[in-house]
C-alpha cells in the first residue's frame, strides 16, 4: 500500500466518523440518516457532471450495491436508536475487515503476508475490544450489539461488492458517483412510504444534507477509488481505524467518558494501522 493510499484511505476514516456522530447526535435517528443519504445522492448527481459512465459490465454489481447499501442504513439507524456511539460503531466496522479478509482470500485469490495479516487481527481486536466496555449507567445494550454486528456484515459485503464492481467499471468514482446517486432515492423513499414525517423534517436538516452528506459522499469515493489501488482486504481494515477518529468525537463532541480500556483499544488499531503502512509482504 503506497503512501498516498494510505493517507487517502485515513482521511476518509476521519470523514467517515464525522457524519456517524452527525447522525448519532441528531434527536431524531431516522431524519439525520435520510438527509445524509439524500445529501450523497446530490454530491453523486454532481460528481456525475465529471466521471466517467461506468461500464455496463458493472452493473450487476451497481445493482448488488444499491441494495446492501440501503440494508447497512437500516441496520445502522436502527442500532444508533438504541445504543451508544461507542459501542455500535466499534462493533459495526471491526467486525467487516476480517469479514472482508476472508472472502478475498477464498473467492478472489487476494494473498498477505504474515505483517499484513497481523495488521488486519489487531485492527479488528482493537476496535472490536472497544464494544466491550459498558456504557456510562454500567448497561450493556445487547440487541445494539446483534443489530452492530448484522450493519457490519452488510459492510463486509458492501465494501467486497463496490471493490469489484469499481474494478469491472473501470472508474471508483463513476461506479461510486451513480451509486450515490441511486441511493439517494432507496432509502428516502423508504422512509417517505414508513415514516413521512421523518421523511419531512430531514427535508429542513440543512446542515446534515450539505455537511454530512458531503462527507459521506467523500469518504467512500476515496475508499472507492482506493479499492481499485489496493487489496481491498488492507482499504477496508485500514478505513475502520476511523473508530479512532470516531473516539475522539465521542469524548470532545458527545462528551462521553474515556476509559483506560479504550485507550488501550486504540492504541492496538494504531498498531495495527502502522503494521499495514509497513508491510512489504503479498498484496502490498
Amino acid at each position: 500500500m503506497s503512501l498516498g493510499v494510505f493517507l487517502i484511505v485515513l482521511l476518509a476514516a476521519a470523514l467517515h466518523a464525522g457524519w456517524n456522530a452527525l447522525v448519532k447526535s441528531g434527536a431524531d435517528k431516522v431524519s439525520a440518516m435520510t438527509a445524509v443519504v439524500l445529501g450523497q445522492g446530490l454530491f453523486g448527481l454532481i460528481a456525475l457532471a465529471f466521471a466517467p459512465f461506468p461500464a455496463w459490465e458493472a452493473w450487476p454489481w451497481f445493482l448488488g450495491g444499491v441494495a446492501l447499501h440501503a440494508g447497512y442504513q437500516v441496520f445502522l439507524v436502527s442500532a444508533y436508536r438504541i445504543g451508544d456511539l461507542t459501542q455500535v460503531y466499534p462493533i459495526a466496522r471491526g467486525v467487516s475487515p476480517l469479514l472482508v479478509a476472508g472472502a478475498s482470500v477464498l473467492f478472489l485469490g487476494e494473498q498477505y503476508g504474515e505483517v499484513q495479516t497481523l495488521g488486519i487481527l489487531l485492527i479488528a481486536i482493537g476496535i472490536g475490544s472497544i464494544s466491550l466496555v459498558r456504557r456510562e449507567d454500567g448497561m450493556f445494550q445487547g440487541k445494539a450489539a446483534v443489530l452492530a454486528l448484522c450493519t457490519g456484515g452488510f459492510i463486509a459485503a458492501y465494501s467486497l461488492n463496490d471493490g469489484i464492481g469499481a474494478r469491472v467499471a473501470g472508474t471508483g468514482l463513476g461506479f461510486y458517483a451513480a451509486l450515490a446517486v441511486v441511493e439517494g432515492l432507496v432509502f428516502p423513499g423508504l422512509v417517505a412510504i414508513a415514516a413521512p414525517q421523518a421523511f419531512r423534517r430531514a427535508l429542513r436538516l440543512k446542515r446534515e444534507i450539505l455537511i454530512g452528506g458531503g462527507a459521506s459522499f467523500a469518504a467512500y469515493a476515496l475508499v472507492v477509488h482506493a479499492f481499485t489501488l489496493a487489496p481491498i482486504a488492507l482499504v477496508t481494515a485500514l478505513r475502520e481505524t476511523s473508530i479512532i477518529f470516531a473516539l475522539l468525537i465521542g469524548v470532545g463532541v458527545l462528551h462521553e467518558r474515556l476509559s483506560l480500556a479504550k485507550v488501550a483499544s486504540t492504541v492496538t488499531t494504531v498498531l495495527g494501522a502502522a503494521l499495514l503502512k509497513l508491510s512489504k509482504g503479498a498484496g502490498g
